[in-house]
């Protein structure tokens, strides 16, 4: 059982990272070069709508699979070494952490930036105090994708190497040896 649910979160944890790297490296900077070549006087506001919808899937998702992957870590890692378990475990709670924070924080503010400008983004100024605190709060979010993102890089090679998946299968074969 403890195999099965060792594969399981393995597999959650990859496909959250695939999504969060293909997120970031491909879809978000494809919708803006697609919209923007495009002409249209709010490619940008177009282009963030798809992208906050889009990035609100992965930030809740990562969120999600963290509190799941915390829970259940406690439970699968009892033979793992105790350096081991606290760097999985930091490098959840990291994902988890950014990527609340990034969806029910800097995105809540982000979208409530965008309703007090009552206009498109495109047909705010760079200097309007608002578009600049917005343009900020787009960094951040990047910021705590990339960290999340690397976390999540961390708690996946800890969840994969071969000493881990090694001290079971041994535990295993000793067992069943020892049964014969």
């Amino acid at each position: 059982m403890k195999t099965i649910i060792a594969r399981i979160r393995l597999l959650l944890m990859g496909l959250w990272l695939g999504a969060a790297v293909f997120f970031s490296a491909a879809v978000a900077p494809a919708v803006f070069g697609v919209l923007r070549g495009t002409q249209l006087a709010n490619a940008n506001e177009l282009a963030g709508m798809i992208v906050q919808r889009t990035l609100a899937l992965i930030n809740r998702g990562g969120f999600e699979i963290a509190l799941f992957l915390l829970v259940t870590g406690f439970f699968i890692n009892r033979k793992e070494s105790r350096v081991s378990q606290f760097a999985e475990m930091i490098s959840l709670a990291i994902i988890a952490i950014m990527t609340g924070v990034s969806h029910w924080v800097i995105s809540a503010r982000m979208l409530a930036l965008k309703a007090a400008m009552q206009a498109p983004i495109d047909q705010i100024a760079g200097s309007d105090p608002r578009r600049v605190a917005f343009d900020a709060l787009h960094g951040y979010s990047v910021t705590a994708m990339a960290v999340a993102i690397l976390a999540g890089l961390a708690a996946f090679l800890i969840m994969a190497r071969p000493e881990s998946n090694m001290n079971h299968r041994s535990t295993v074969i000793v067992a069943q040896s020892a049964g014969q």
